[in-house]
């Protein structure tokens, strides 16, 4: 009895789809084992997962408003030099002219 050769083709991808889905198990097995370990070495055990959360979004909005005091500071800055050297001209053009 020979079998059509769509019916051996869905068996070997059928095979195939599951060995894929093996070894992605696996991986993320040993990826999540890898997480773990290294959290587990900085001291940081499976429990504290959501306080690591919240200091990690704590240090983005950190990050994020220093970023955004070291933009207004800037803009500060390079408003402080205009006016300053508007201010110069203009007392220069005033000299000049009252002569």
């Amino acid at each position: 009895m020979k079998m059509p050769d769509d019916e051996i083709r869905a068996i070997v991808a059928e095979t195939l789809i599951e060995q894929h889905r093996l070894q992605q198990d696996n991986i993320d097995a040993i990826v999540l084992k890898a997480v773990a370990s290294v959290l587990a070495s900085f001291g940081i055990e499976d429990d504290d997962r959501k306080e690591l959360r919240a200091d990690f979004q704590h240090l983005r909005r950190w990050r994020k408003s220093v970023e955004q005091a070291q933009s207004y500071t800037f803009k500060a800055v390079i408003t402080v030099l205009a006016t300053g050297l508007m201010g110069a001209v203009w007392l220069g053009v005033k000299v000049v002219l009252s002569k």
